[in-house]
């Protein structure tokens, strides 16, 4: 392949360079895929409606999340595993996020210690948590405070794990387990292989910890089971635990962010988790108009961004920001630092071309006067299939 130029070349010289097993892992979704397939749809249904003879020969792709300004309406998304695509994934990511001014979201199933990020990068750094077990969830946070965290990401879209069955066929999990067939595939894809073989086989590292001895933690992690009890009734006992910025992940329904904020809660990440959990989710795009409209504090969405058009249609529509999972992987995955660093660039360079070509200036200046209405009924709110019975 020539030099790659957009996120769909990343993901192809990813798929080179993984393994069959680990490249399904990532980009894999739920049961027969259509939530990732109508992730991408719902994006692709948007148009813009642009205006012309605006000055837009100085543009600022700037924007406050979170009440702090970052270098473009972007976040790295906390996803799962990232050893395993890249000898110390989530350092890489990290690190790449400092350099573009954006923060990192950690997550629970990090290869790397909340503690190792932290030495890591001196970036802005989240971290999500996923509530295995209260007593855990509890020593989770206390370390990520004391690491100088500043965002804890709750995620609520996990009360039982979706059915990925790429990763049922492949016998994906962790423990990596092998059989002949991934040996021979290992064999077929060396520079993966040999990564593999120089830096061993990457471990949840928050729960290769000395705090966690109790025999139920242990017998919790070993599971992998999420505590499906938690509800509203719990969201005031993180509040309590939680002194600065709290956004909730994996909300669809706009009357659930209002009752999150109204218990304590900073802002909410509209999120199908990439049409990993459950297939026939809405797509976040299809809330966020209602959402925004409803939420006073952050909205911010995730699931389908392969461009930075799709980033500006996320901001004009009421997102503060948006979170990337697949697409920075991608670019993990295929070259490691120097791809994460393109795909961010590509990100950057889209969102600051797509504002020109809109006659849109800055990034704070975009609204839903830029999408074409008739064209995105759906997302908008006034969705013509919607037929009352």
């Amino acid at each position: 392949m020539s030099k790659p130029v957009n996120v769909e070349d990343y993901r192809t010289l990813a798929k080179k360079r993984l393994p069959r097993m680990v490249f399904d892992y990532l980009e894999g979704g739920a049961e027969d895929e259509h939530g990732l397939r109508h992730n991408r749809q719902v994006f692709e249904n948007i148009r813009f409606q642009p205006h012309r003879l605006t000055d837009v020969s100085k543009r600022d792709i700037s924007t406050d999340i979170l009440g702090k300004r970052q270098k473009a309406p972007v976040v790295i998304a906390p996803t799962g595993l990232n050893g395993v695509l890249w000898p110390d994934g989530d350092l890489v990511l990290a690190r790449a996020a400092a350099k573009f001014g954006i923060p990192f979201a950690l997550s629970t199933a990090s290869t790397a210690s909340i503690e190792a990020v932290a030495k890591a990068s001196d970036g802005e750094r989240w971290f999500q948590l996923y509530v295995v077990h209260r007593k855990l969830a509890e020593l989770l946070v206390k370390r990520a405070l004391y690491c100088g965290y500043t965002t804890l990401v709750l995620t609520t879209d996990v009360g039982v794990n979706g059915k990925r069955e790429r990763d049922m066929r492949n016998g994906f999990g962790m423990p990596m387990k092998y059989s002949l067939r991934t040996i021979m595939d290992g064999m077929l894809h060396p520079r993966w292989s040999l990564d593999l073989l120089r830096h061993g086989v990457p471990q949840l590292a928050n729960f290769a910890s000395d705090q966690v001895q109790d025999t139920e933690l242990q017998a919790a992690l070993m599971s992998r089971q999420m505590d499906a009890s938690f509800s509203f009734d719990d969201l005031k006992w993180l509040r309590d635990l939680w002194p600065h910025k709290l956004l909730i992940k994996g909300l669809c329904r706009p009357e659930d962010a209002e009752r999150c904020m109204k218990l304590g809660a900073d802002g909410v990440i509209l999120s199908n988790h990439g049409g990993r959990q459950l297939d026939s989710a809405v797509s976040p795009m299809e809330t966020l108009v209602e959402t925004a409209a409803k939420v006073s504090g952050s909205v911010l969405v995730d699931s389908g961004i392969r461009r930075g058009s799709d980033v500006v249609k996320a901001v004009a529509l009421g997102a503060e920001a948006v979170l990337l999972g697949r697409a920075t992987l991608y670019g993990l995955a295929a070259q490691g630092p120097e791809g994460v660093d393109a795909v961010l660039d590509i990100f950057m360079d889209e969102i600051d071309r797509t504002l020109a070509q809109i006659g849109c200036p800055s990034v704070s200046n975009l609204n839903s006067d830029f999408i074409w209405h008739d064209n995105s009924r759906q997302v908008l709110g006034e969705n013509p299939l919607h037929l009352e019975m």
